[in-house]
């Protein structure tokens, strides 16, 4: 028998959270959120009819609990189920939140239960899923061991692959998540503005630089990233460095710092590859400074 589920926060992670454990076999002792009305609306697509505004209520009868609220509403939420003596001894408390580290949840440990998080690193667009958006995706947990341990049989049931991190570095792993997401987006801003410049049409970029952008993924994948470094930095092609400094900063300039400053520390990756002297690295560096 699977351990029973209290969702605390029915926005979109934590409805579709609760819609996938009740289709793996998990029973949903109750919703809570701050608003009724989004409590009845996760119960509809879930399929419950136990809701509440009062989180305790919900979170007493359950043996695990996901306190799925917005970020900075997570201790709060926890403390306050906590003071009102809302989770069962031995209970599995989580957050969902990439951020956060489990001792958020401290609170919770005032009633003997277990602390932890669980993040899904995916995007959720809705709360309403006609397919599982937790299979084939990386799950990272984090917390005390009995937590680590559910959390990651939870992990297993959605589909998902598991990977555990450590408490302390939560933040750098919420960062590495923003770097290859968010900043990657603002890399080809930079890739389709300069290729813009050049006289290619802003809608026909994305077409141009598919097979590059998409190549350039494949080879890290079979060969990591300092193999599947290639171009100027990578051949230690100080004209050509020169040359792509002199045009930018005289058509645009503001492009110019952020250019540099990815390059500067694309020097390195070339060092870690063999494929450029110290001191050819060294000449590069000072260029691009």
């Amino acid at each position: 028998m699977k351990p029973s589920v209290a969702i605390i926060g029915c926005g979109k992670v934590g409805t579709s959270l609760g819609n996938f454990l009740r289709k793996a076999g998990y029973p949903i002792s109750g919703l809570a959120s701050k608003s009724l009305s989004s409590a009845q609306k996760a119960a509809r697509i879930i399929g419950t009819d136990k809701i509440s505004d009062i989180p305790w209520e919900m979170t007493r009868h359950a043996q695990v609990v996901f306190i799925t609220t917005p970020d900075n509403a997570i201790a709060d939420t926890c403390s306050i189920i906590s003071q009102n003596s809302g989770f069962q001894k031995d209970a599995v408390v989580l957050h969902c939140s990439g951020l956060l580290p489990s001792t958020v949840l401290s609170s919770a440990k005032t009633c003997g239960a277990y602390i932890g998080s669980l993040h899904p690193l995916q995007s959720f667009a809705s709360a309403e899923y006609d397919k599982n958006p937790f299979k084939n995706i990386i799950v990272s947990v984090e917390g005390e061991h009995d937590a680590v341990e559910a959390a990651e049989k939870i992990a297993k049931d959605l589909g998902s692959v598991c990977y555990r991190i450590k408490t302390e570095a939560k933040s750098l792993y919420h960062a590495s998540a923003v770097v290859a997401s968010n900043y990657l987006v603002t890399l080809l801003e930079l890739a389709f503005r300069l290729i813009s410049a050049s006289g290619i049409h802003q809608k026909d970029a994305v077409n141009v630089l598919n097979p590059l952008i998409y190549g350039t993924l494949s080879n890290i994948e079979k060969v990591g990233i300092p193999d599947a470094l290639t171009g100027p930095i990578a051949r230690g092609d100080i004209a050509t460095v020169e040359n792509h400094i002199k045009e930018i900063g005289a058509k645009s300039p503001d492009l110019l710092v952020l250019y540099k400053m990815l390059g500067f520390y694309t020097v390195d990756i070339a060092r870690a590859g063999g494929t450029i002297t110290k001191s050819l690295a060294q000449r590069l560096k000072r260029i691009l400074t």
